[in-house]
């Protein structure tokens, strides 16, 4: 089986391209989701026990955290060095029985890929991109959305343009979803003749 690791920016619209490839058939771990669940869930009392007063009800409160770690980044290593093994265990186990159902192909959505070296652990990496103009305005229509919070959160991530010479496909989302899939139809027919390649 084939690991492509998918990644791309805040507001490029990778969210979007990892639902397509589920529709094209293709087993996609969200790794935004599962931090959902270990934030309700097995990471709740660590979380606590790290930062006070983050959870509520016995969950973690994302906005209290966010304003906790976003801006210090010892603070963000902590949380990291929590959420990454649970991450990590969760994502073995989906690519495990992905694996034993017999896809060809497995998706891994993870937005920080080449920031957490997760590059490393997949055959190939998709970058999902846009231009700034759409990516900018994209972010700013979300709810609770500043531009001094985009600017934290641009600061955290690798830039476009380095992500794009990393990749080994690119998807662009400026043009509505036919474009994005084709390209993903073009992927996955060149994705199953890759050599697994991850360590």
């Amino acid at each position: 089986m084939i690991i492509l690791g998918l990644t791309g920016s805040i507001g490029m619209g990778k969210s979007t391209t990892a639902k397509l490839f589920a529709e094209a058939g293709v087993p996609v771990y969200d790794a935004d989701a599962a931090v959902h669940r270990l934030y309700e869930g097995e990471a709740v009392p660590a979380i606590e026990a790290a930062f006070p007063g983050t959870t509520v009800d016995g969950k973690v409160d994302r906005a209290r955290l966010s304003a906790l770690v976003v801006h210090d980044p010892a603070a963000m290593k902590q949380l990291e060095r929590i959420v990454h093994p649970m991450l990590g265990a969760s994502r073995k186990k989906f690519l495990d029985q992905a694996e034993r159902s017999g896809a060809p192909v497995a998706v891994v959505d993870v937005p920080l890929l080449y920031e957490t070296g997760g590059h490393n652990r997949v055959d190939a990496v998709v970058v999902v991109t846009t231009s700034p103009e759409v990516q900018r305005e994209r972010i700013l229509a979300r709810d609770n959305m500043t531009g001094e919070k985009l600017d934290a959160i641009l600061a955290r991530q690798l830039p476009d343009s380095e992500k794009r010479k990393r990749a080994d496909f690119v998807v662009d989302t400026s043009h509505g979803l036919e474009p994005v899939r084709a390209r993903i139809r073009d992927i996955l027919e060149q994705a199953v003749k890759l050599p697994q390649r991850r360590s």
